[in-house]
Order: C-alpha cells, then structure tokens, then sequence
C-alpha cells in the first residue's frame, strides 16, 4: 500500500497564494467517508452532489467492494474511496484553484458541485 498523502503544505500554499479567495471550505475525507465528512463543512440548506463517475476508486476499494459484496452506498459511508481532501471553491475560481494545487503537484479533479439542500439527505452522489 501506498504511504497516506499529506496535504498541509499545498494546501497552506494555497491559502497563502492568489486563490485563496476563491476557496470557501476544507474537508479531510477520513473515517466517514465521503458523505459524512464533506457535509460538515457545508452550510444548512446547502448540499453536495457529487459525479460518482468521477470517483476512480483504488485497486484496494475496488477488490474490497468487490470481495465483500460492498454497496456503493456503504463504500461512500465508510471509506473516502480515493478522495482524500476536499476544496470546496467558488465556481468562477475553479480553474485558479486548480492552477494552484497543479503548482504544488497535487492531483485533483473535480467531483461535484454545492447545490440547495432538498428534503432527506443533504449529499447525493450518482
């Protein structure tokens, strides 16, 4: 297994840099997975909804979901399946952002977008 990335220095880098006005919230994506770590940063009335077709899961998530007859929705839950760190940024300041992780060489992707929170739950991933 690969050695867990650290992100404090690129994203310091970032915060100290051109775009981190751009940058309206941080989120570590650790134990709780996908949909129990990234909301705790998002504002009530506000959700997530995130591209699964973006979610390029692991060689080690894929054999673990595939193995243990695993739903999607408890690999979401339970592991952060390959996403790491979460930098919610405002639209307009997507590719500024991007230039400045690229800068530090830090891969990334977008994943999704904040969109108004409806009835139930506040993040949908499909």
């Amino acid at each position: 297994m690969a050695p867990t990335a650290l992100y404090v220095k690129p994203i310091l880098a970032l915060l100290r840099g051109d775009a981190r006005g751009g940058v309206h919230a941080l989120a570590h994506v650790t134990g709780g997975g996908l949909t129990e770590n990234i909301i705790r940063v998002v504002p009530e009335g506000l959700g997530l909804d995130i591209d699964a077709s973006t979610l390029a899961l692991p060689p080690v998530f894929d054999w673990l979901q595939r193995e243990g007859a695993v739903a999607d929705a408890e690999m979401w839950r339970t592991f952060n399946c390959g996403v790491g760190f979460v930098v919610i940024a405002a639209r307009e300041a997507v590719a500024q952002v991007s230039a400045a992780l690229d800068a530090q060489g830090l891969v990334h992707r977008p994943i999704g977008t904040v969109v108004r929170a409806g009835d139930g739950e506040r993040v949908r991933i499909g």
